[in-house]
């Protein structure tokens, strides 16, 4: 197969279940082109510039195909910045992973315990002070509450419902890791095609073809299981030498990592 023939082999497999999203969604295919000509525009713009010199509008033209009044366009107009989603995302993640690891907001038995609101120490306020730093706890415990990752008891007292954050009733920040998620999966492959066998970053499937249909949601559960665990043990690890946790950790630069994990499944024939 060609080199053009496995990259459109490829964009295919990527672009179907996407675009099951976006109809589902009310996504035109005319939105969606916009969208894909904003962003070969600005890729294009910042990632394929010749070294040493200023990329030109007539240069974008050519890389995009695109005609240079249509990139001029583009570049006028300031690009969409989701920074809101990205914070209320980590807010909520940041206290659930501290509420199920920190001693001072669990039980005896190293449970997440039920915490009241207000208190110096032990405190949702004093959790959400310390992982999520000055956003105000209620705030954050209406977003909990309203995705249905913690509720408020009659003792007043507030009790974790989750292992992790997974907005389960909120389909705009469903479609946010949508598009987190996946954008790092991609960029990991990206990353490894360009990139010798000692440097690529990890990136490792289990798959079968031929399984019965019995044998899924047994697998689902034990996947499930040693991946959350696994997964909280990771979050631990990389909790130690995050600077918003710990702000005097010194080194260089600033940088975003961490390990992502999915179940999949799909039919192989329409056979019952």
């Amino acid at each position: 197969m060609s080199h053009f023939a496995s990259i459109r082999s490829a964009v295919i497999r990527i672009l179907t279940p996407l675009a099951r999203i976006l109809l589902r969604n009310g996504i035109s295919y005319g939105t969606f082109s916009d969208i894909a000509k904003e962003v070969y525009v600005r890729v294009a713009m910042e990632d394929f510039a010749i070294e040493g010199r200023k990329q030109t509008i007539s240069r974008v033209s050519v890389l995009t195909g695109l005609n240079r009044k249509a990139v001029k366009t583009i570049l006028e107009h300031p690009e969409e910045k989701y920074i809101e989603s990205d914070e209320a995302y980590n807010r909520a993640a940041r206290v659930i992973a501290g509420w199920r690891r920190d001693a001072e907001f669990q039980t005896n038995r190293g449970a997440p315990a039920d915490l009241p609101f207000v208190g110096e120490a032990g405190s949702f306020s004093a959790l959400v002070k310390k992982y999520s730093g000055d956003i105000p706890a209620r705030a954050v415990l209406d977003e909990m509450v309203r995705v249905e990752a913690a509720e408020k008891m009659e003792d007043g007292n507030i009790r974790l419902l989750v292992r992790a954050y997974l907005p389960s009733n909120d389909t705009g920040m469903k479609l946010h890791i949508l598009g987190t998620d996946v954008a790092r999966l991609i960029a990991t492959i990206g990353h490894n095609l360009e990139s010798p066998r000692p440097d690529a970053f990890l990136q490792r499937t289990v798959a079968y073809n031929n399984l019965p249909k019995e044998a899924l949601e047994p697998f689902l559960r034990l996947a499930t299981g040693k991946s959350q665990a696994l997964l909280e043990h990771l979050d631990q690890q990389l909790s130690e030498k995050d600077r918003d946790n710990h702000p005097e950790i010194e080194g260089t630069g600033r940088y975003a990592a961490g390990v992502g994990i999915y179940f999949f499944q799909e039919p192989m024939n329409h056979e019952s």
